[in-house]
């Protein structure tokens, strides 16, 4: 149970969560913000917020980001990013450094969007969010002016207050609500089409430690939610996890109604695309589609967190802790059909956890290539957004305790992609493809070779002889 002394910012914006009214247009400078961590994140919010016209300082330890960040260049995959950013520069909006103290001494807003990767007991890892608090803390102890800290990671609920907080405290000497003011503020943005989700958010949460806090954060979201979720910070925390671990257990519904449905004859697709249609009580069709693992940055690492926190208070969350190992028997169905083939050369179609991004951080085929390494199998593949100069050390570091597959596979990535897709179906003896475009579709169609198609490329009868999914 959280301290009662928490809740007292919930008490202040009437006990429960509210929509925040539009605030009347008043002409005042918008305020500066530096933006720690240039992660998929981080890099997304400095130059949206440059976009919507604030001065941003983005702050890392990590050279390259900064030296990309500060000359307009993308540091990631993104749609639109590389062009924001270039604009950004341009208008002098934008700059990168790595001294975290004249950042915040240089700004009035200070979003946090650091590292919360899985630690060895599978809790949350802090190390990067007390860093960030002790360096934040001691710019503030030298500011004069009022200073808002907005924490934009996902971490346990109560780590903003019981953590974050009293390190910048101790730091600062200063009193939050009253020397400075705290927000939790998660974002929901999906890694492909990150930017056009910060434009036209699903939603906008605020949690706030006092009403100024709030009033500005909302004012800075006015042009793209004019009615932004206000609520306590304990909330906002945990609607972040929430939503993961929703969105988790859609794709793994609908993965186990794909295993139900094949052996029945049952089309799983034509099952789930009636299901879909009921918007008013099965909600969004996004995720629920028969088809490969969840994966990425943030589904499996927060299943987890959820997991941890419930057995570490001694609740039994059933659903929830077998997310993880449906999710294996998910990977496991597919390096099975892999292997069923009995090739000795596989192409695989896709590296990262899903189309339009270069992250690869517990991307579910690296488990499947990972497996097929040990039984002595080729593996060639093909990314559209992944080249032998892409930089996966960061990615490495941030799963070190969760995802195994990608730190077997990352030494071997530069002799296993192909320059085309081509090459790799040409040389193979049969395929596995995770992401669905025209480029891959050709390919498959082309080469009349054995393939496990995760993500239902065709729904022509035709292609069944040869192209099947784990679900279908």
């Amino acid at each position: 149970m959280l301290d009662a002394g928490l809740n007292t910012n919930a008490e202040m914006m009437g006990g429960t969560a509210t929509r925040m009214t539009a605030l009347r247009s008043v002409e005042t400078p918008k305020p500066a913000i530096s933006v720690v961590g240039l992660g998929y994140v981080g890099a997304v919010s400095t130059a949206c917020l440059s976009d919507l016209g604030h001065r941003v300082v983005g702050v890392d330890l990590d050279p390259v980001k900064i030296a990309a960040i500060g000359a307009g260049m993308t540091p990631i995959h993104e749609d639109q990013l590389g062009d924001l950013l270039s604009a950004g520069v341009e208008k002098g909006l934008i700059a990168a450094t790595d001294d975290l103290v004249q950042a915040v001494l240089a700004t009035d807003v200070t979003f946090v969007s650091v590292g919360t990767p899985t630690a060895a007991d599978g809790g949350c890892d802090y190390s990067y969010i007390v860093s960030a608090a002790q360096k934040i803390g001691q710019a503030i102890r030298l500011k004069s002016d009022y200073h808002i800290v907005v924490m934009r990671c996902s971490i346990p609920p109560g780590t903003t207050m019981k953590v974050m907080v009293p390190e910048i405290e101790k730091a600062s000497g200063k009193v939050c609500g009253e020397g400075f003011g705290v927000c939790f503020n998660p974002e929901f943005l999906r890694e492909g089409v990150a930017v056009e989700d910060f434009r036209a958010p699903p939603k906008t949460v605020i949690g706030a430690s006092d009403p100024r806090a709030a009033q500005m954060m909302s004012r800075l979201y006015a042009p793209v939610d004019a009615a932004p979720i206000v609520t306590s910070i304990e909330t906002a925390e945990m609607v972040k996890y929430v939503d993961n671990v929703w969105h988790a257990t859609k794709v793994t519904f609908a993965n186990e109604v794909g295993r139900l449905c094949k052996p029945l004859g049952v089309d799983s697709h034509d099952v789930m695309d009636i299901f879909v249609q009921d918007t008013k009580l099965n909600l969004s069709p996004y995720y629920l589609k028969p088809g490969f693992a969840f994966g990425g940055s943030c589904l499996p690492k927060e299943v987890r967190a959820v997991a941890h926190i419930a057995d570490s208070i001694g609740v039994d969350l059933p659903l929830i802790s077998s997310l993880g190992t449906s999710n294996s028997a998910h990977i496991e169905a597919a390096t099975q059909m892999v292997k069923d083939t009995g090739a000795r050369t596989v192409a695989v179609l896709g590296l990262a956890f899903k189309p339009g991004t270069d992250d690869l951080r517990e991307s579910p085929i690296l488990e499947v290539i990972a497996d097929l390494m040990d039984q002595g199998i080729t593996v060639l593949a093909h990314d559209m957004a992944i080249t032998r100069d892409t930089n996966i050390e960061g990615q490495l570091s941030y799963v070190a305790h969760a995802a195994p597959g990608l730190t077997k596979v990352a030494k071997h990535l530069g002799e296993m992609l192909t320059d085309t897709a081509d090459q790799a179906v040409h040389a193979a003896d049969a395929i596995i493809v995770t992401h669905a475009n025209d480029t891959y579709r050709a390919a498959v169609k082309n080469s009349f070779k054995p393939t496990i198609d995760v993500v239902r490329l065709f729904k022509e009868e035709e292609n069944q002889a040869l192209v099947a999914g784990i679900g279908w």
